[in-house]
């Protein structure tokens, strides 16, 4: 029973039954001891991932973990385009004006509330909001209730994630002028990896960096990673405490996990998301003396350069063709060289990082792969695979083409399984859990 059925039931016991006010007390004490218990204070949960110009949102009933609507609002501050579907299936999609994420946030709730694809009958129905933040830096072990000592050390972290901190600040704050009073909540991408050891996160610079700037390695995607991983561990029937997974992140954006016992012991992103494997437009790790000497050549500032860094690198910048692995395959089979290299590129880097954390480890029980390109792109998980018998690691290849849970070859001493990411539900699940705690 949740508060707002408890206290529905109070009010209909107390007409019907003409309750007195001491018995009343004493059945309200009851159902909130009950309500504890069950832990199920929040009902409807929203979820706001803020970027640039972009605003993606999602609404769950957390009694059944059903998604009533979601949504993407894009295009913020140029011509303004809004995309939505509710839980029955039905789709709108069209152009809104939305000069900034305030009005972004008035569109979502005109989606949510009005017309035929409403599923809420006002914004009093939704009890918390959950805010995907990406750097959290060293401030923040696990999500946490939003206010001004969490936003002022948010606004602290924005010179570390420059490209991602801004607009989600802008999401929560356009959230807490639209809807004020409900709670809010930050989940951090780079919280899960706040447990790896101090060896794995320094990088070997003058330790006064590490003292006065915090220059460390971060890692994110930590709500996908530590989802997958919890996900595997049902897989395999096994505790996670017990179990030791590679995690595979693999999309625009990509980065691998070792996970020891439930716990991330290590991260292929680093201070920023543009550090380990190469990506679609990032270029992963590289000499750092490469900067310089471009930037010299060049005659390019170091922001020109950060920009190269960040959006014209990776198998982008390396096939000249695209950031989109459909189109990179596409053009293999025409026969694009520089394309096969890229794709080739990509997969050796992956590659690479599941064997050094094999070492890391002393082996693995699973592999996993998982967001858009570890899910869907099935001769990348060839590629990455290929070769690593030696450590326990095969696929069988029919398994693989119909993208079956696990896609292990028989014998295989490590289990490798493709698990659909979900981030939005653990944003949920956290947020369900520090509102309900109010």
């Amino acid at each position: 029973m949740t508060r707002r059925l408890a206290g529905e039931w109070i009010v209909r016991e107390m007409w019907t039954k003409q309750l007195t006010p001491a018995r009343t007390g004493n059945i309200i004490i009851i159902i909130l001891r009950i309500t504890k218990k069950v832990g199920r204070f929040v009902l409807k949960i929203l979820v706001i991932n803020a970027g640039s110009s972009s605003l993606k949102y999602q609404l769950f009933d957390m009694r059944s973990g059903e998604v009533l609507a979601k949504g993407l609002c894009e295009r913020i501050g140029i011509d303004g385009k809004v995309k939505h579907q509710s839980v029955s299936g039905a789709k709108y999609e069209a152009e809104a004006a939305m000069h900034n994420h305030s009005d972004a946030i008035r569109v979502l709730v005109q989606m949510l509330t009005e017309g035929e694809l409403a599923v809420i009958s006002g914004m009093h129905e939704i009890d918390a909001i959950g805010h995907r933040v990406v750097h959290g830096a060293e401030y923040f072990s696990g999500s946490v209730l939003i206010d001004d000592k969490v936003m002022r050390a948010l606004e602290d972290c924005v010179s570390l994630a420059p490209l991602h901190n801004p607009p989600n600040l802008v999401g929560i704050r356009a959230c807490m002028e639209i809807m004020q009073g409900v709670p809010q909540v930050a989940v951090f991408d780079t919280a899960f990896h706040q447990t790896m050891p101090k060896h794995a996160y320094l990088y070997a610079l003058p330790y006064e960096y590490y003292e006065k700037y915090r220059v460390r390695k971060y890692g994110f995607h930590g709500t996908s990673h530590k989802y997958v991983a919890g996900k595997a561990a049902e897989a395999l029937g096994k505790p996670l405490s017990e179990l030791k997974i590679i995690t595979c992140h693999l999309g625009n954006g990509s980065s691998i996990t070792a996970v020891n016992g439930g716990k991330s012991v290590d991260t292929s992103m680093g201070l920023t998301p543009l550090g380990g494997v190469p990506m679609g437009t990032r270029s992963g790790e590289i000499d750092p003396a490469i900067l310089e000497f471009i930037m010299e050549r060049e005659g390019i500032s170091i922001d020109e350069m950060t920009g190269i860094l960040n959006k014209r690198s990776g198998v982008l910048g390396v096939s000249g063709v695209s950031s989109d692995f459909r189109d990179l395959h596409d053009a293999e089979e025409s026969g694009n060289g520089r394309a096969k290299v890229a794709l080739e590129l990509f997969a050796y880097g992956v590659k690479r990082y599941i064997g050094s954390y094999m070492a890391v480890m002393n082996g693995a029980d699973a592999i996993v792969f998982t967001a858009g390109i570890g899910e869907n792109n099935r001769d990348i998980r060839r590629m990455v695979t290929e070769n690593l018998d030696f450590l326990g690691i095969a696929i069988d290849q029919e398994k693989n083409l119909r993208n079956e849970l696990d896609i292990s070859a028989v014998g295989a001493r490590v289990r490798t399984l493709v698990i659909p990411t979900n981030e939005e539900l653990v944003i949920a699940g956290d947020t369900e859990s520090i509102a309900g705690a109010l």
